[in-house]
């Protein structure tokens, strides 16, 4: 796959308007110098045109330039590691998947940016700080190795007019987890019975690639009781019976409910977009998908637009409210980047609250501020006559918890080879119980933490 020019993304060229005057605090005053940035490729156009723009602006406002490439994020995962192999990096690259960060950190092949950081930490959510917090295996220590960018919930996607065509409504859908993910089961029954053959009621990631199927089996995880799989220590607990019931159950819902025909036969061979896909065909009633790409991508189609219902996590089994385990997303410097001094520069403008809350607006919202100043203080992000944004909002401003790798880099891998995906195939194609599976998975996440020790005090 071929890179982007600075000039253009894979979805065709458009030109940009002239930036406007921009408050300068972190802009370099050195001779203009050229960096190198690798970027993900929106949901939507507007995503990487806001990108366009934001670049722009900066080498208005700091004289240095910019040679970025916009790459799809399923290459550019390949790209961005066959980089760091062979040493032939660019000056900033993004954190996909989400647990590079503290994989490349823990292998010494990330420069520290707790300069880029300290101009706007104040204003950071805990968990974004904690989730840049990596620990470096060669100085056994942590320390800031990711630019937090922007944060993301897990949220449901529901098409309410097929809810409606069920003869349901929205209001009566459970607010437990488990019967409110049966609630859609019910939705698809009804849905057959009135000659919809190819509908199904539930859109669970159960592939072995991407992020999406991770994010899946954790949510489920930690709505059963598992969220002390990894403490803030950095120590597994697998002998904890919470947890271990805990992974039984995120490993067992799933897969009865492919197994019973609720979640469409292909869904294991899905990528990260592919399910995106098949709610916009409406192929599934409902998706459990991270940020609001789901709604972006069809934002100019209104009524479509409209017709999607966002809704946050149910509450756990017994009632209680189920932390969501946000996704940040970051900017990082690799070692041996030629320009690291640019790279940080345009890295500080980024993250002035002004600048990357407006990237983000243009950008249509997909990501949330990992600022809740920028939340609180520009009522675009909690508009009550918008259907989607304001909720990811108030999801990533309540309870939440950081994701396992952040405590410790060996669940970085654990995501890396897609081990609770595995499980789940051991389940849905060898015919293996929940119970085994899960053990089996559980045996290989105790290796892998081996390989992962972390000096503690």
């Amino acid at each position: 796959m071929s890179n982007l020019s600075r000039r253009s993304v894979l979805r065709g060229t458009m030109s940009l308007a002239a930036g406007g005057s921009l408050a300068r605090p972190y802009i370099a005053n050195a001779a203009a110098t050229t960096a190198a940035v690798w970027w993900a490729q929106g949901f939507a156009q507007e995503e990487d045109i806001a990108f366009q723009k934001l670049v722009a602006d900066y080498e208005k406002a700091s004289g240095n330039k910019i040679d970025y490439s916009i790459v799809p994020f399923a290459p550019l995962r390949q790209k961005i590691v066959s980089a760091l192999t062979s040493g032939s990096v660019p000056d900033v690259i993004p954190s996909t998947p989400a647990e590079a960060t503290v994989l490349f950190a823990w292998d010494d092949k990330l420069l520290d940016v707790t300069d880029v950081i300290e101009t706007q930490k104040a204003e950071y959510t805990e968990a974004a700080l904690l989730s840049a917090w990596c620990y470096n295996r060669v100085s056994k220590a942590r320390s800031y190795y990711g630019v937090p960018l922007t944060t993301a919930a897990l949220p449901n996607h529901i098409w309410r007019p097929l809810v409606e065509k069920a003869g349901l409504r929205l209001e009566d859908i459970p607010r437990t987890w488990d019967a409110y993910y049966d609630f859609f089961k019910d939705v698809q029954k009804r849905l057959r019975a009135k000659g919809d053959r190819h509908v199904y009621g539930l859109g669970l990631q159960l592939t072995t690639n991407g992020n999406d199927p991770n994010n899946t089996f954790n949510y489920f995880l930690i709505a059963y009781g598992g969220v002390g799989l990894v403490t803030k220590d950095g120590r597994l607990h697998l002998d904890d019976p919470q947890v271990r019931q805990a992974a039984i159950k995120a490993i067992a819902y799933p897969a009865d409910a492919y197994q019973q025909g609720f979640v469409p036969p292909s869904a294991v061979n899905w990528n990260d977009a592919d399910d995106n896909n098949a709610f916009h065909a409406r192929q599934i009633v409902m998706d459990l998908d991270g940020t609001i790409s789901t709604e972006v991508a069809i934002i100019k189609e209104k009524q479509d637009y409209d017709d999607i219902v966002t809704m946050g996590l149910p509450l756990s089994n017994d009632g209680k409210p189920v932390p969501t385990q946000v996704t940040n997303l970051f900017g990082m410097v690799p070692k041996g980047a030629k320009n690291p001094v640019v790279a940080k520069d345009f890295l500080k403008y980024l993250i002035q609250p002004k600048i990357v809350g407006n990237y983000l607006k243009e950008a249509l919202g997909r990501w949330t501020p990992v600022m809740p100043g920028i939340i609180h203080g520009d009522p675009y992000w909690l508009d009550p006559q918008d259907p989607h944004i304001p909720v990811q909002a108030r999801t990533v401003l309540g309870p939440s918890v950081p994701w396992f790798y952040v405590y410790n880099p060996a669940y970085g891998q654990v995501d890396a080879e897609h081990t609770w995906s595995a499980a789940e195939a051991d389940v849905l194609l060898h015919g293996m119980a929940p119970e085994q599976a899960a053990l089996k998975a559980l045996d290989r996440i105790k290796a892998i933490f081996a390989k992962y020790p972390i000096a503690q005090g």
